[in-house]
């Protein structure tokens, strides 16, 4: 049980590179942004939450007492997970999929950053010196051309990449709460339970925005279901993996072992889309990599 959560968080982060592989594959059959974040919830909500009831009952005989907080865990929780899904999924139609998924990336420093501007955590030297190489990877990242322009760094693309990555920083940690606020000593239960309510509830939420704007996509959902099927049980055993390495442990920590998924999304980004990175970006993914490890090292 010690590791449990690394294993967890390993298989996460292999999983939900291939849900943003199979979300990009979504977008370029002609569905929208909207459509293809609303494909990861709406199949797997009923199965979550019928799975986390048997769950339940099975192991602790019934549904667990939910503690003060836990429904504003879950709300900040879903609602900032779709907008940065929805922010991924923008950013596939500026940049290549490794280069996506390294701004999404962004997030572990952001999270060390504004804990520090909101919650006054201390900061190290070394930490310090970690986020100023991960904006230098974030710079090599921003441009198309050989050379930097500092306007590169407000373009549409780096924008969306770096929203993409404070959102998701505000996921992790409040999934944590929610889930710690799950009156249970079996960090599957809480998991698991924490899971079916944030999923059911972004359900409800796309489904909504989708019947007041974009009824044609909604029917494209279900007209593609073997596609966007799968979008949906690539997104529950990713979202598995990553609620329990969050009951387990600490959101940052969970957030720098999930660095891996650069790795598995460079070889989905290479064999499946036959992408080839520039040895400049190259650069800046090695940066943001080395940057994420030094904090969590040294920071």
């Amino acid at each position: 049980m010690e590791h449990l959560w690394i294993y967890a968080a390993v298989f996460a982060a292999f999983v939900q590179s291939l849900r943003f592989m199979l979300q990009k594959q979504v977008k370029d059959v002609g569905l929208s942004t909207a459509a293809a974040t609303f494909a990861r919830f709406v199949y797997a909500a009923p199965v979550v939450g019928l799975g986390a009831v048997l769950y339940a009952n099975a192991k602790a005989g019934g549904l667990p007492t939910l503690g003060p907080g836990y429904w504003g865990y879950v709300v900040v929780g879903g609602l900032s997970q779709i907008l940065g899904t929805v922010a991924v999924v923008i950013l596939f139609s500026h940049r290549n999929f490794a280069v996506g998924m390294t701004f999404k990336k962004t997030e572990v420093m952001l999270t060390v950053l504004s804990g520090y501007l909101i919650l006054g955590d201390s900061v190290s030297a070394y930490g310090i010196a970690a986020i100023v190489v991960g904006f230098f990877g974030v710079l090599a990242l921003s441009g198309q051309g050989a050379v930097f322009r500092w306007r590169d760094l407000i373009s549409r693309a780096s924008l969306i990449g770096l929203a993409s990555g404070v959102i998701f920083s505000v996921s992790g940690p409040a999934y944590r709460g929610a889930s710690l606020a799950v009156m249970s000593d079996d960090p599957f239960i809480r998991a698991s339970i924490t899971l079916a309510c944030a999923t059911a509830f972004q359900t409800v939420v796309l489904l909504v925005w989708m019947l007041w704007r974009e009824r044609d996509q909604l029917r494209a959902v279900f007209v593609r279901w073997r596609l966007t099927g799968m979008v949906a049980v690539a997104s529950m055993l990713g979202s598995m993996g990553w609620f329990t390495a969050y009951t387990l442990q600490s959101a940052a920590y969970v957030n720098a072992v999930g660095q891996v998924e650069l790795i598995f999304s460079m070889i989905i980004s290479y064999f499946v889309f036959s992408e080839r990175s520039t040895a400049r970006e190259y650069a800046g993914i090695a940066l943001i990599c080395a940057s994420v490890l030094a904090l969590i090292l040294l920071g």
